[in-house]
Order: C-alpha cells, then sequence, then structure tokens
C-alpha cells in the first residue's frame, strides 16, 4: 500500500479512510447475507469472512436494519422481549433532529419497517428500523450516546 495518490502525503496510508472503506464492506456483507467478500483495487486487496450470517435486511436498501437478538428468557420475564441492538459503532440518536419529538417512546407500538432510531457513523445518519411489529417496553441508551457494534439499544415485546 505504498501506492501514492496527488494530494495525499507521501508518509503512508490513509487508515481513516480504509477503516471507513472496510466498515462500509461489513455493512454490506451483512445487508446482502454474505459470509464472505472480497475487494480489489490496484495493489490493496481486502478479503472479509465472518463465521455467522444475519439475516439480510428486509426493508429498502438504503435503510440499516438493526439485528434483533433471540429473546431473552428470566426468571422475571413473563413474556419473551427482543433487543434491538447496534449494527454499528456510532452516535444513538432518538430523534430526528435536536429538540425533535424521539422516533420512539417506552410503551409506543411500532410496525416493521418503523424507524425507531439513528445512529450516526462518520457523520452519515444511517435509520435503524423496527424489524417486526411490537411494544416498545425499554429504551437502553441516552439520547447523543455513543454506542458500539451489537450494544443493546431497546427492548421489544413482539406481537
Amino acid at each position: 500500500m505504498s501506492e501514492r495518490t496527488e494530494g495525499q502525503p507521501a508518509a503512508g496510508p490513509d487508515y481513516a479512510a480504509l477503516t471507513r472503506t472496510v466498515r462500509e464492506l461489513v455493512e454490506v456483507m451483512r445487508a446482502a447475507g454474505l459470509q464472505r467478500l472480497e475487494v480489489a483495487q490496484g495493489d490493496l486487496r481486502i478479503s472479509l469472512e465472518c463465521s455467522t450470517v444475519p439475516p439480510a435486511a428486509s426493508g429498502a436498501p438504503a435503510v440499516v436494519a438493526p439485528p434483533i437478538a433471540a429473546p431473552e428468557a428470566g426468571p422475571a420475564a413473563t413474556e419473551p422481549l427482543e433487543t434491538i441492538v447496534a449494527p454499528m459503532v456510532g452516535t444513538f440518536y432518538a430523534a430526528p433532529r435536536p429538540g425533535a419529538d424521539p422516533f420512539v417512546r417506552v410503551g409506543d407500538h411500532v410496525e416493521p419497517g418503523q424507524v425507531v432510531a439513528i445512529i450516526e457513523a462518520m457523520k452519515v445518519m444511517n435509520e435503524l428500523v423496527a424489524e417486526r411489529a411490537g411494544t416498545i417496553v425499554e429504551i437502553l441508551v441516552e439520547n447523543g450516546q455513543p454506542v458500539e457494534y451489537g450494544q443493546p439499544l431497546m427492548r421489544l415485546r413482539p406481537d
């Protein structure tokens, strides 16, 4: 990766751009349900492989659908709950803009494909949509809070 392009310092590769590219490719893999992906451009080759494949997103291609974990079981759980988790690292936003009403509140009923939050990653706003109908029973993160990949964000009681 010693190729130098115009405007790039001779010091070395742009690791921030490479990191963004890898994250975008991971999202492509998840959305398409791929287990393996190889990309080559010039001397650069990126090969990604995962051991498990999350379900392919059923919504519009531009919308990032969060994975939903298996129903939780616990001694106090009388009904199975599902957890909506962060599909990426970023900043969690409960509303479309500052000062606006949140997408959902505890007790709200959601339908499949309904936006429940936004995660901002690298200045890109990624909508999180409900995979199934149900009632929001818990919101686990605060507006503006940084979140990690796979972090639980909300609990949903499916219909």
